[in-house]
């Protein structure tokens, strides 16, 4: 299962042994990478600085406070292959969700989709891929390391004042368990007080680090190797970088690495201050205001069988910024813990919608959802796929406006195409159909005629559309924007015109 949040914060919490349990291990636990099951939850809120803050700030506070994150189901069988099952709620409307992926392909099936979307990971991975790396061992080689890593981290960690260690009988997924519940809270000021401790250990530690270098060595040396390959770099290059030595690389980064730590730390507090007197707002973010409550409970193995998590971050209210804290909670329990897992994958067989095409348009994209879903709502209105902006330079040979007998004309194909439209010319006509992207009306004019028609309604335009002696099709502007939803506004200074689509 994914690293949760709460695993990333507590690198700023300390993992001593309490009541006989090893902190360290569980959370070293938590980080590796298992096959298992989960359910897990997860809210923000926001709290509104309303000396500071408009009516408009107001309702996107409530918009966002409105937004939850259920996952019902999640299955990971092994790093690679996994799926998951929930719901996005916003504003009291539910969107079930339902993705899985495997090492070739990502497949995301959203409730009102006619299609799920799909992405290939082949694709992705052949063009991140080097020569001479063996990608699969590197990535078991990361994936060994990281518990490494995050156990060094770990081990250099006091432990914050408030923490306990209770055995309790707690439920997961309906199996009544005894627990070891670990209770853990910190402020943003302990926080910040705990970093010179963390350096200090760290700068004393010259096997651990040593041994901690020459494992990244060992990883990310041949992909040093390859890059410079690419490049056309000889081994001279690479080694005036990193030495081939294994010895003499750990040496070296080792003695770079102690002699920074040990000069950061002279003036650390006098630096520290500085930064506090120079950014108050820090004082704010890292003050007692800021606190992260954590509840883990563990079983025998020093897993992470249930967990409850709230980080309160305390902000600088201000105009700019008229918010005076940010909220996450969640929580979230695991089963199956390096059992056997098997996924449920997304149906495909009704075709899927491929993300990976370039030529997907947002009227594509919208036309796959249920115009009264919520993914389509955010989609358009949240995410805002439809909107576009084409800005006309009077200068620009090739796609510059025109003026004709006081109406500005346009090049037909480059402002349609521009929007998304797509625009049909039978050879030997003079009839030109502009299908537009977002609402799939037609648009059909003729050259030489004023007359036209929008989405079946016949219209006529201020001026004929024409063939100019560049052989592009010109059109009246206003009138080839505004029938594909969108405004037109000239500067009259530069002369410069905006074509905005919301």
């Amino acid at each position: 299962m994914a690293v949760p949040l709460v695993l990333l914060m507590v690198v700023l919490t300390g993992c001593q042994a309490v009541g006989g349990v090893d902190v360290g291990k569980a959370m070293a636990n938590g980080a590796s990478i298992k096959s298992g099951e989960s359910r897990q939850s997860m809210n923000i809120n926001i709290e509104p600085a309303k000396e500071f803050a408009t009516e408009k700030d107001l309702e996107m506070i409530e918009l966002i406070n409105s937004i939850s994150l259920d996952i019902d189901q999640a299955k990971m069988k092994d790093a690679k292959t996994a799926s998951i099952k929930g719901t996005l709620s916003m504003e009291g409307t539910k969107l079930p969700f339902h993705v899985s992926m495997n090492e070739s392909q990502l497949v995301i099936d959203l409730d009102g989709a006619q299609k799920p979307l799909y992405m290939s990971l082949d694709t992705f991975q052949d063009a991140q891929a080097l020569p001479m790396v063996d990608t699969k061992a590197l990535e078991k080689q990361l994936e060994e390391i990281s518990p490494k890593l995050f156990s060094f981290v770990l081990k250099h960690l006091s432990n914050p004042k408030n923490i306990s260690v209770t055995p309790v009988q707690e439920s997961v997924n309906g199996e009544a368990l005894s627990l070891s519940k670990l209770h853990l809270e910190v402020s943003g000021e302990e926080m910040l007080a705990m970093v010179k401790p963390f350096l200090t250990s760290i700068s004393k530690d010259e096997q651990g680090l040593k041994d901690l270098i020459g494992d990244l060595y060992d990883v990310f040396y041949p992909v040093l190797e390859a890059v410079n390959e690419v490049e056309g770099g000889g081994d001279d290059t690479l080694n005036s970088i990193v030495p081939e030595s294994k010895d003499e690389a750990v040496a070296s980064l080792y003695a770079i690495i102690k002699v920074g730590l040990d000069s950061m730390l002279v003036n650390y507090d006098q630096e520290l201050n500085n930064l506090l007197n120079e950014t108050p707002e820090f004082k704010t973010v890292f003050g007692t205001e800021t606190k992260l409550k954590l509840d883990f409970y563990l079983d025998s193995k020093l897993d992470i069988r249930k967990q409850n998590f709230e980080l309160k971050v305390a902000l600088p209210a201000s105009e700019d910024l008229p918010v005076n804290s940010v909220t996450v909670s969640g929580d979230s329990e695991q089963w199956n813990i390096g059992g056997t897992v098997a996924v449920d994958e997304v149906d495909v067989s009704g075709g899927v919608m491929d993300l990976m095409k370039d030529d997907i348009t947002p009227g594509q994209m919208l036309r796959n959802f249920d115009s009264n879903s919520l993914a389509y709502q955010l989609l358009k209105d949240e995410a805002g796929i439809t909107s576009k902006s084409v800005v006309l330079f009077p200068d620009d040979e090739y796609a510059g406006a025109i003026t004709v007998k006081n109406t500005t004309f346009v090049p037909l194909r480059y402002v349609s195409e521009e929007l998304d439209a797509e625009v049909k010319w039978t050879k030997g006509s003079n009839q030109i159909v502009v299908i537009d992207d977002i609402t799939g009306d037609e648009i059909v004019l003729t050259v030489g005629s004023k007359k036209a028609t929008v989405a079946g309604k016949e219209v006529t335009m201020v001026e004929s559309a024409y063939v100019g002696k560049d052989g592009k099709t010109y059109v009246p502007l206003r009138f080839m924007a505004e029938s594909l939803g969108a405004t037109v506004d000239k500067e009259q200074e530069t002369g410069w015109i905006y074509i905005d689509r919301p």
